[in-house]
Formats: structure tokens, sequence, C-alpha cells
């Protein structure tokens, strides 16, 4: 007589309970969608925890093992699950092992092994994950982000600052499970700026500034996150020479100015004063 459901846990059939408990938590572990990320492991995880809500259980164990693969018309339990895993399985082994099926408000009792998010019994993971990219000038000041899911259009609050890699969690638009509901969960992808550049939270900015000004010095105009600033610019200052300007970056960081000389084409100057450099400037 086949009895499958040891197998699904990697057991003899003479298994004790505590040894039955064992293989259980191994493969919950093993097989655990916050450990193991591809899809095939969700449904395992499952199985491995509806398998475990009968074998577990001594009573429904004797029930199993007087009838074996019977119980589920003579196919085995793998097959079995797969067939009604879209419907509600709890309530047809319910009908096959007696009421009370599903002791820990759901398959297996997994909460206790440290795994967080189950509220004590298992319940698949409801979380949606996506990705999405924000302006470079949104995540440095922060702000609302409109995004569409799902034909919904959802108004994300981006934290000033924030950096790609980083996740938000959009509470309640996840999947749905009975009476609870996940969360929607997105990482994030900050779009890089023709004009910025940042690092940590620190930011850096090339400026042209007019060849007068990096030679005799003088202010220029500069437009930062933080409104227009006057800078002063030192005489002789050089070619990319770097300008710091301290708590204009990201969340208390620093605004590095990068100098740029804008050299005026000959055709600009005023011919003495052309003529006047060309004799006068060294070589």
């Amino acid at each position: 007589m086949s009895k499958s459901l040891y197998e699904v846990l990697g057991v003899s059939e003479n298994a004790t309970q505590d040894e039955i408990k064992k293989a259980y938590r191994k493969l919950a572990r093993k097989y655990h969608p916050d450990i193991c990320k591809k899809k095939e492991c969700e449904e395992k995880f499952k199985e491995i925890n509806t398998a475990y809500e009968i074998l577990g259980d001594a009573e429904k164990r004797k029930q199993y093992d007087a009838m074996g693969d019977n119980m589920f018309n003579g196919q085995n339990f793998q097959d079995f699950y797969r067939q009604h895993k879209d419907v509600d399985l709890e309530e047809i082994l319910s009908s096959i092992f007696g009421g009370g099926f599903g002791r820990s408000g759901g398959f297996g009792g997994f909460g206790d092994f440290g795994f967080g998010g189950f509220g004590g019994g298992f319940a698949p993971d409801l979380d949606v994950h996506a990705k999405i990219q924000i302006p470079f000038d949104v995540a440095i000041k922060g702000g609302v982000f409109p995004i569409n899911y799902n034909g919904e259009s959802i108004k994300v609050k981006i934290p000033e600052g924030i950096k790609t890699g980083q996740k938000l969690r959009i509470k309640g638009k996840g999947k749905s499970y009975k009476n609870q509901k996940g969360d929607l969960i997105l990482e994030v992808e900050v779009l890089p700026s023709n004009e910025w550049e940042r690092k940590g939270n620190d930011l850096y900015k090339k400026v042209d500034v007019p060849l007068k000004t990096m030679i005799f010095g003088g202010k220029i105009r500069i437009d930062t996150f933080k409104g227009h600033i006057n800078v002063k610019v030192p005489k002789n200052s050089k070619c990319c020479q770097k300008l710091r300007i301290k708590g204009y970056g990201v969340k208390g960081g620093d605004l590095y100015l990068e100098l740029r000389p804008v050299i005026p084409k000959i055709e600009e100057l005023d011919s003495e004063l052309a003529k006047m450099m060309e004799e006068k400037l060294p070589g």
C-alpha cells in the first residue's frame, strides 16, 4: 500500500513524531519563500506544510497509516496536491480527516521557527515585488511619485536621499489570501542625471565659469536642490578646480563644484584686446 506522504517529508513509515518534526523543519527552512526565491520553492513549501499537517498530528497519521494513498482516491499525495492546489484544499482534507484541519490557522505551524510574517501559522507569501525608476531630482529631494499598478494610480511617497537598490513598501497592495492582504514592495532605480553626480551624500556638478572670473575672481550664480546661491570664485582659479559648498549635498552632505573656464572665441574679443593678448600673454 503506497504511503507517499512519508516520501514528501523524506522519512520512513516507522519514523517517530520527533523525527517527522525534525525532517519537516529542515525541508521548510530550505524551501521557505524568504530563503528560496524560485517559484517552484513556494509550491514545494506549501506541499511540505500540508504533508506535515497530516503526519505531524498523531490522530491524522493513524488514519493515513490505515488507508495510505487510498485516502487520495489512490493517487500519490504529490499528484493529489497539484490537482487540488488551486481550490480550497483545506476544506477537502477536512472532509477526509474530519473537522479541525489546519489547527494553526493554516497548513502547518511554521510561525515558531524564526520566520516572520506568518502570524503563528502558514500563509502564502502575499507580497508582490516590482521595480520602479525615479528621476534623479525626486530621489534627492524626496516627494510623491505616481505609478500605475494593475490599472490603479498609486502615489508613492519617496523619502529624501533614497538610493538605487533601496525598497519601498506599499501596504495592502499585494496578493490576497482569505482575509489577508500582502504588500507591494518596490525596488528603486534612480535614473542618472546629465548635470549631477552623487557619491554617498555628496553631490558633484561641473559649472562653466567666464575666463575673466577664473582669472580675476568674482561670484557665480548656482542652482542647487535647495535653491539659488552665489558662490565666490577665487582669483587665479584653475581648470577643474573644485569648490566645496558645505551642507548643499544630500541630507547634510556637501556640494562640490568643478570649475570649467569658458574660453572666448577670438572673434568675440575687442580687436585691440585680442592683439594685446596675443603680444603680452605668456607662451
